[in-house]
């Protein structure tokens, strides 16, 4: 189709109504169909009465799934080129209806108004400068459950972090199931924006730092989330930082965490 061409070059290889594919050559063969398939069967088939965001949501195919499912979905992108991809495909599939399209970062979300049953947050963690930013903030604006993904260190391992440790006891952390990130100075495969692979012993860590516990992993790098409120309530102590990261007032809410300082630094000091 003209159109296609016309709206390419297309990172989602979608199968559009009429039997045309957009990216039919794509390198990483039938992306990002082939993902879709293994994360399918822990999504509720019916998603009526859910309000879904879809991060990063380049031509829309997770958000049209969605839709497909009942969902109304927010898909949000910061690149203008994927997002007109995004709403001529959604015509395509008749759910111009169903998904809305914004040109926002992820951080612009802890300004929204809003929560959503469902968080779509994948291919998108190792190319911020701010990773756990990103996660406190859509952690705060998920409802139900969130899927998750980013590029990892290799590695399966998790060591049981132990509730507090010594400062000189750091060498613990060269274990190799402790949670850590390595920072991508340069590039990856010629991208500029590739910037963290965290490992997996990360990854839970700072999903359970930030509310959420690991159901589901439907494949590799792929992770199903439930908001758990017991973590949740752990996650208050940097509700100030957050708010101020985020531009929001943040003065009324650091009393809390001074006074939780000041009752450690008494206990440090004997007193």
């Amino acid at each position: 189709m003209q159109e296609i061409e016309q709206l390419g070059p297309w990172f989602h290889n979608l199968h559009l109504p009429t039997g045309a594919q957009t990216a039919p050559n794509h390198t990483l063969g039938d992306f990002p169909a082939f993902k879709w398939q293994q994360i399918e069967p822990y999504i509720p088939a019916d998603l009526s009465g859910w309000e879904v965001l879809d991060i990063g949501c380049n031509a829309g195919f997770y958000s049209i799934e969605l839709a497909k499912r009942g969902a109304h979905v927010l898909g949000i992108d910061v690149d203008p080129h994927y997002l007109r991809q995004a709403e001529w495909a959604a015509k395509q599939f008749g759910l111009e209806d169903k998904i809305e399209l914004k040109q926002l970062q992820v951080y612009d979300v802890a300004r929204l108004d809003r929560q959503f049953d469902l968080v779509w947050y994948m291919g998108v963690l190792y190319h911020l400068r701010y990773p756990l930013l990103s996660l406190d903030i859509l952690s705060q604006k998920t409802r139900r459950m969130m899927v998750f993904q980013t590029l990892t260190m290799p590695g399966e391992n998790a060591v049981e972090a132990p509730d507090d440790f010594g400062i000189n006891d750091r060498a613990r952390m060269l274990d190799e199931g402790w949670p850590k990130m390595a920072f991508i100075e340069k590039k990856m495969a010629g991208d500029l924006t590739n910037w963290w692979a965290p490992n997996h012993a990360a990854i839970e860590a700072m999903l359970r730092s930030c509310g959420l516990r690991v159901t589901e992993r439907p494949g590799h790098e792929l992770y199903i989330l439930q908001v758990d409120e017991e973590l949740r309530k752990n996650q208050q102590w940097n509700q100030s930082e957050l708010l101020s990261a985020t531009g929001q007032q943040w003065q009324q809410a650091v009393g809390e965490k001074v006074a939780g300082k000041n009752k450690y630094m008494v206990g440090q000091n004997g007193k």
